[in-house]
């Protein structure tokens, strides 16, 4: 691997390269083919890379909680967060993995999956939800999670982002789907987007990484790496907000 952009660099260190330069800190982490879609025959594992897992994996290590939305849950497979060597440093002082936390507005999950029976008590799995959900669900639900209420019928994602925060958990990773970051990115509650560009042509219908409606919001390109073909951009949204390598 190296870095093309600020400066030219082999063999990054990944950590540096992508520490959060605040301790409360948004990233969204997505994958895109070379002409713009989310994921290939439904899964965004199809557009990744060695590099790509590396990259996944320090982000994860770095972040105090992992944030996905309910249909990324399922489609995905999620379970959770389990610990690496690689993250005993990085992870100095906090739990040895994050939590995941599920945005879901219905509560239509499976409850009785991995990511709920078996998170360790320190990183167990929260659940973000409304206070339309199903009473008996949200009950369900608290057996084996944490269960944030944050809006009537849809998730405000202002206050669901301020929930986790309160908790401490400040450096928030999101995994997507294309909707949750369209909302957050409507909220303006997006302070990086690290955005991995596979070099394939895919076409059809898949989405794009935001998909909904979501206001301009102009970010400055803070790094590029490159590995094979596929390259790493960060984006962050003010000049200065990156940090030093």
């Amino acid at each position: 691997m190296r870095r093309i952009h600020p400066d030219v660099q082999d063999e990054p260190a990944l950590v540096a390269a992508y520490a959060s330069p605040r301790e409360e800190w948004l990233r969204l982490n997505m994958v895109t083919s070379a002409d713009g879609a989310a994921w290939l025959k439904g899964l965004s594992g199809g557009l990744s890379s060695k590099a790509d897992k590396r990259i996944f994996g320090v982000l994860r290590g770095l972040a105090d909680v992992v944030v996905a939305g309910a249909a990324t849950v399922r489609t995905e497979g999620y379970g959770p967060a389990r610990p690496r060597e690689s993250w005993l440093a990085m992870r100095a002082g906090r739990t040895p993995a994050p939590p995941i936390a599920v945005i879901t507005r219905r509560l239509d999950l499976d409850l009785a999956s991995p990511l709920f029976t078996e998170a360790e008590p320190y990183a167990r799995t929260i659940v973000i939800t409304t206070e339309s959900a199903p009473k008996d669900r949200r009950e369900e639900a608290a057996r084996n999670a944490k269960v944030i209420i944050a809006g009537d019928d849809r998730v405000d994602m202002a206050t669901a982002v301020r929930e986790l925060r309160e908790r401490g958990l400040g450096r928030i990773l999101c995994e997507g789907g294309p909707r949750i970051n369209a909302q957050l990115a409507a909220a303006g509650l997006v302070d990086e987007l690290c955005l991995t560009i596979s070099p394939q042509l895919v076409g059809g219908d898949a989405a794009r990484i935001l998909n909904g409606v979501a206001s301009p919001s102009p970010m400055v390109l803070a790094q590029v790496l490159e590995e094979e073909g596929f390259l790493f951009c960060r984006y962050v949204r003010e000049v200065g907000d990156e940090p030093s390598a």
